[in-house]
């Protein structure tokens, strides 16, 4: 009898589900606290906007539960990079500046009004992509190069900024011109990837 409940604690001690840790900030705040994310969640994730005036804004939080997207975005005018890890704590450093050697693809990016213009994708940015969506009642639309990794989560994304879509190719992004707000969406991107 005393074998069959050491059995049984031995299988519950293996088969027990401890939740993950990972740090929870904004390079806006002054301290980076841990936090325990939910049950499923087995990554935490860092994210840096490198904005093209040379300012750096970072987060970290526990992943999205339906996986973590690891890669960057290249927008022209700024790149988006995160990185994944599965151990507590483990995001404690912030995600690190993509590689900026061109990788031979290219995909159109939106400067003020104009989404006529392009960018050179480097690091693992395999595809293009475009968001649109509204804010205050003005069309906003955010193109440029995207990690593959990143647009594999993508119907994640559509629900929250909405039209959002990932295409391979050269320039198959469309350079069709909408009114946009790059840091609201950027930021808005971001933060859903950071806290949901």
């Amino acid at each position: 009898m005393d074998l069959q409940i050491s059995v049984f604690l031995l299988f519950a001690l293996f088969t027990a589900v401890h939740s993950l840790s990972c740090y929870q900030c904004t390079s806006l705040s002054s301290t980076c606290p841990q936090t325990t994310c939910s049950d499923g969640v087995t990554s935490c994730i860092s994210a840096s906007l490198y904005l093209g005036n040379g300012s750096i804004i970072t987060a970290k939080s526990c992943a999205l539960q339906i996986g973590c997207p690891s890669g960057s975005i290249n927008l022209g005018i700024g790149r988006i990079a995160s990185t994944c890890c599965d151990a507590n704590l483990c995001n404690s450093l912030d995600a690190p500046d993509p590689p900026t050697v061109p990788n031979g693809n290219k995909c159109f990016s939106c400067i003020g009004d104009s989404c006529s213009n392009s960018v050179n994708c480097s690091g693992t940015e395999d595809r293009c992509f475009k968001a649109t969506g509204n804010f205050q009642s003005q069309p906003i639309a955010v193109k440029g190069c995207v990690s593959k990794s990143i647009c594999d989560i993508v119907s994640v994304f559509d629900t929250f900024v909405g039209g959002v879509s990932c295409c391979s190719g050269n320039l198959c992004n469309s350079a069709q011109s909408v009114t946009q707000s790059f840091l609201f969406l950027c930021c808005s991107l971001l933060s859903f990837i950071l806290l949901h």
